[in-house]
């Protein structure tokens, strides 16, 4: 049976993560999240995901290294980190970023 239930997610009720994610919307096949005002970091350790991330940066600025490649994000930009690729990041200026997963990254505590 085909899913017709509207969900909203209030972003003043918005739930935060263990990393200060925020959850968004979120379906079977695909979740949202955000980070607000990430304070700048050193490079974080490198990690794969077993679910595919796509970003668009809101705010601030961070590089991303995905497989020994760097990117510069800034505002406006946007972002693919395919699922199993390598990957680690560093904020360079406090952040704002949305970010979609598929499949959902919070399901059965694969938001880490």
């Amino acid at each position: 049976m085909t899913e017709t239930t509207i969900k909203k997610v209030s972003g003043a009720s918005a739930p935060h993560g263990p990393d200060g994610q925020r959850y968004l919307a979120s379906g079977q096949r695909v979740a949202m999240r955000m980070w607000v005002d990430e304070p700048p970091t050193d490079q974080k350790p490198g990690a794969a995901r077993d679910y595919e991330t796509v970003g668009y940066v809101v705010a601030g600025r961070a590089e991303l290294v995905l497989e020994g490649q760097t990117v510069r994000l800034e505002p406006g930009d946007s972002w693919l980190v395919p699922a199993g690729a390598q990957h680690t990041y560093r904020i360079l200026e406090t952040f704002t970023a949305v970010e979609a997963t598929a499949p959902p990254a919070q399901v059965h505590g694969r938001d880490a």
